[in-house]
């Protein structure tokens, strides 16, 4: 039950101190699930972002509840989503009471600015650390730069882009070392 309420309490941490959604995220799962923690590993944090890119729901919360289950089984994943989804919904709540009334205060509609650029920041941030952890050799970053072409220049969905990159990570293993 600590073990429980441990993984609740941190996914509440990073649910609350956390602006921007999912990528915004990154750096936070990071460090308490990778580095202070040990739940898991920054490779599996990746593959987690990867499948909660194609799965119906928010990339953060579906991140947060494989977590979970990897570290207590269905109950870690209930106490993991549980915490990552409490902080937005009452803060949610709150903001929605408030902010009604006040959204259009210059002052608000400047934090506002301030925060989306921060959050761009935070973004920009987990990409290159994920990017030093994923591509690391040629065949990596001949994946890397064909989705980012193919992300920059079609209007394809992410799905399209994590299985084609799935495929094409399994043709590369085989061609590498052949059975």
């Amino acid at each position: 039950m600590k073990e429980l309420a441990e993984i609740f309490w941190t996914f509440v941490r990073v649910g609350a101190l956390t602006l921007g959604g999912g990528y915004a995220m990154l750096p936070l799962l990071q460090r308490e699930i990778v580095e202070k923690h040990g739940w898991a590993t920054g490779e599996e944090l990746m593959d987690w972002f990867a499948i909660g890119q194609c799965t119906p729901g928010v990339i953060a919360v579906n991140s947060a509840t494989f977590a979970g289950r990897k570290v207590r089984g269905i109950p870690g994943a209930i106490a993991a989503t549980l915490g990552m989804i409490a902080p937005s919904l009452i803060i949610i709540i709150m903001i929605a009471a408030v902010l009604q009334n006040f959204a259009e205060l210059p002052a608000v509609q400047n934090a506002f600015a301030g925060v989306r650029v921060c959050v761009c920041v935070m973004i920009v941030n987990a990409i290159v650390k994920l990017l030093k952890k994923a591509v690391v050799d040629v065949p990596a970053l001949c994946i890397y730069l064909a989705v980012f072409a193919a992300g920059a220049l079609t209007p394809l969905p992410p799905t399209c882009f994590v299985v084609l990159a799935a495929i094409a990570g399994i043709v590369v293993r085989a061609v590498r070392r052949p059975a």
